[in-house]
């Protein structure tokens, strides 16, 4: 598929998506990191920073998505993106002006957490309505290339800046890439239509909206599975890299270049994976996709408990996250398009945020759980069980064949401009 036959303005959503996707990969971790290095926080203090900020911006999101149904989605997009330039932009003005405290790297941590669910969500319904169904997964599987490509990109070089210019140098660099992608956004020249949310009751709205997004994930018999699966799949997986990163830096002994490296080289498989997902689900169809390669995204996990020193061990790691990484890069532009051809129109936004916070929520809990767990067993122990744990998760997947055509439930009147 062409980028022409995408359309310019979904190259200026690509390319927005994009620069703030590779601006997020250089300010990776800078926040704990300036916390520890310029307001020397404890443990206890960054880890508060890491789990209740974003919990905080998962809480303000929610009751955002029934806002949005009624909103031209591109309004809140920008927005979203203004937002998190400020917050981010707070951080290297506060330190330059002395005033730079812990309590506002909570705010700022928690506004970005909100504004990314929301961006997320409303970009998820623009892209519905911008690109026609049957390119829908060639859309998905850009922007999928493009977040594993910036992951394995802006890190280490956000790094290497921060050796160089400080620690919050990657934080300005984040905060102008979110400028770039409002202004990216803003170049959209196609007319979107606002959406009308469906009302009964003589016009009020329905009861219960902030939840609709749930009840229609947990209401769809195929979703329901896919949804339960990914919540435990990626919160596992997650909670699994503290555990690896005191295994490989605190035990056996792993330099931080080696650490980052491990990390770092397998995330290019992404860019395969992706890549592969339209010819994979044109050959094979996209139940053997769900099937199969969801099965095969978690089976290495327990590879990771296995790791001992030296260079042996920094190929296990390696390998057993290229493996992970090839298959979920795979797996999930599928699994996005299949979602979003399945959700009406007047309930995209509220279905993407219940499931960013629900996902969100599940990964907060499970890394908890496997680092309560270490601090008794030690980090190897508990990346065994995450990994036996895993194991289980493809029980969860859809037994029967999904159907191609859209959810009969889809709203065929409603408004055709959605994004992912």
């Amino acid at each position: 598929m062409s980028r022409r036959k995408l359309g310019r303005p979904f190259g200026w959503l690509w390319a927005s998506y994009a620069v703030s996707a590779y601006g997020s990969g250089l300010g990776f971790g800078a926040l704990p990191l300036i916390a520890v290095l310029v307001l020397h926080a404890g443990p206890a203090q960054v880890a508060v920073l890491s789990a209740v900020g974003p919990a905080v911006g998962a809480l303000v999101a929610v009751p955002l998505a029934p806002w949005m149904e009624a909103q031209r989605k591109r309004p809140v997009m920008i927005g979203a993106d203004l937002a998190r330039c400020a917050a981010m932009a707070s951080v290297p003005a506060a330190y330059a002006l002395g005033w730079l405290g812990f309590a506002q790297l909570l705010v700022v941590t928690a506004v970005v957490a909100a504004a990314k669910i929301a961006f997320g969500a409303a970009s998820g319904a623009y892209l519905k309505s911008l690109v026609p169904a049957e390119h829908l997964l060639v859309a998905n599987s850009r922007f999928e290339s493009t977040n594993w490509s910036s992951i394995a990109v802006g890190p280490p070089l956000g790094g290497a800046a921060i050796g160089l210019f400080g620690p919050v140098v990657t934080v300005l660099a984040d905060a102008a890439s979110y400028l770039l992608s409002a202004l990216g956004i803003t170049a959209i020249r196609e007319p979107e239509h606002a959406p009308q949310p469906r009302r009964t009751d003589g016009g009020r709205p329905r009861a219960g909206g902030l939840l609709e997004g749930w009840r229609h994930l947990l209401g769809h018999p195929v979703l329901r599975r896919l949804y339960l699966n990914n919540l435990l799949v990626s919160g596992l997986i997650m909670a699994t890299e503290p555990l690896l990163a005191v295994l490989l830096l605190r035990q056996l002994g792993f330099p931080a270049w080696q650490y980052g490296l491990a990390f770092a080289a397998p995330c290019l498989g992404g860019l395969i994976g992706s890549r592969l997902a339209p010819r994979v689900v044109a050959r094979h169809g996209r139940h053997r996709v769900f099937r199969v390669v969801g099965t095969l995204r978690v089976v290495w996990l327990p590879g990771l408990a296995l790791v001992r020193p030296g260079v042996a061990g920094l190929l296990t790691v390696m390998a057993v996250e290229l493996a992970i990484i090839v298959h979920m890069s795979l797996y999930t532009p599928v699994l996005a398009t299949y979602r979003l051809e399945h959700t009406p129109a007047h309930l995209v936004s509220r279905t993407l945020t219940a499931w960013s916070v629900g996902q969100q929520a599940t990964t907060a809990t499970l890394t908890a759980l496997t680092g309560l767990l270490a601090h008794f067993t030690g980090p190897r122990p508990a990346l065994a069980t995450a990994g036996l744990l895993i194991l289980a998760t493809p029980l969860l997947l859809p037994r029967t064949t999904p159907q191609d055509a859209p959810h009969p439930t889809a709203d065929t009147t409603a408004p055709t401009a959605t994004a992912s």
